[in-house]
């Protein structure tokens, strides 16, 4: 079986996406023969043993990069295509060739139905619902969703396209070593940095607690005017540092360091960072804009409602958490991706449904 996974950029900076096509190829090609089409980017992702195509991609150049996607299609003669994120009309111009090639579609949304998201420019996603994205739904084989929230708010649209919940993973051999030491009084922030991730909120709530002794570290990329709005509106907290990106074992050195990880987002559909963060054993903070009720179930983290309220209130709980609890759930997290979360059990999972796909 060929399948092509076609995602509209897997440069380094996109985040949370690049990262799941580069776990997920990576796996899937010892089960099928994986092809990654994107566009061009100037940092991508390397995928290892997985053949990239890269195409530049423009509505500018509409109908020059439609004729080199059909003459992409023609020459691999994939049996599946895998689409991966809606809004780029890239994506909907893949996929359009593919169906008019005959070849079967599943399309990923990767969160970009959730209500927060809709209703960012909301002018906009109603304009391309009406052009081309709802017919790009509507029209695929299966929806693939990571978790059932994020099914149940494409249903609430309308959509009846037949969905299978399969859950982002990752790589539990791209760690090495866990958490030791508890009780470093430090709280981290690690994700792209965007509006959507809540980072005001928390710089707020973190500016009314009583936070003496301790320390808060937010690491990611992102616009960098932005980045520098939100450093200069920190630059009264004196135990607030930006830190840049992470990368390779520097990123799981970060993760390592902190006795807790916070991500106050307002929407994710997984939340990658909070799977890697469980694996390396500390706790997590994140908001019901996650699929992340495994935290509360299984006694590793908090899930809460967003609000500088609410943030407040888990600071405080962090502060006065003895580092002994915070261990025991940092083990309790790590149980919970080795069961639940590994990209082998994914990778497997994903195959199944191609293999569904084929038959349907």
């Amino acid at each position: 079986m060929k399948v092509v996974h076609f995602i509209a950029g897997i440069d380094k900076k996109e985040g949370g996406t690049s990262e799941y096509m580069r776990l997920l190829g990576s796996e899937l090609k010892n089960h099928i023969e994986v092809i990654v089409a994107t566009g061009v980017s100037a940092n991508p992702i390397d995928i290892k043993g997985v053949k990239i195509k890269f195409f530049e991609t423009s509505v500018l150049r509409w109908f020059s990069m439609l004729k080199e996607f059909r003459s992409f299609l023609v020459a691999e003669k994939p049996d599946i295509v895998h689409i991966n994120g809606i809004w780029s009309p890239e994506n909907w111009g893949f996929q359009k060739k593919a169906q008019e090639l005959g070849i079967k579609v599943i399309l990923s949304p990767h969160g970009m139905l959730e209500p927060w998201i809709i209703d960012q420019n909301s002018w906009k996603k109603k304009l391309g619902l009406f052009f081309y994205q709802r017919k790009a739904v509507e029209t695929a084989k299966y929806l693939h969703t990571t978790a059932e929230m994020e099914a149940l708010n494409i249903q609430y649209l309308g959509f009846k396209t037949p969905i299978h919940i399969i859950p982002n993973g990752i790589d539990l051999n791209d760690i090495k070593g866990v958490k030791k030491n508890y009780g470093t009084k430090k709280i981290i922030f690690l994700s792209r940095i965007h509006p959507k991730k809540g980072i005001e909120l928390l710089l707020e709530a973190w500016r009314n607690s009583n936070t003496e002794g301790w320390l808060l570290e937010i690491a990611g990329n992102g616009d960098e005017n932005y980045i520098a709005n939100l450093s200069q509106s920190a630059q009264d907290l004196k135990n607030v540092n930006f830190v840049g990106a992470k990368y390779g074992q520097e990123k799981w050195d970060f993760l390592k360091s902190g006795d807790v990880m916070i991500l106050p987002t307002h929407s994710e559909n997984f939340g990658i960072v909070v799977a890697e963060a469980l694996a390396i054993g500390v706790p997590v903070i994140t908001t019901q804009g996650t699929p992340w009720e495994d935290l509360e179930i299984h006694e590793c983290g908090w899930w809460i409602s967003l609000s500088v309220f609410n943030l407040q209130k888990m600071i405080a709980k962090v502060i006065n958490t003895p580092a002994n609890e915070l261990e025991s759930m940092g083990k309790k997290g790590r149980r919970l991706v080795t069961e639940k979360y590994e990209i082998r059990s994914v990778a497997s999972k994903m195959n199944e449904l191609y293999k569904k796909t084929l038959e349907y």
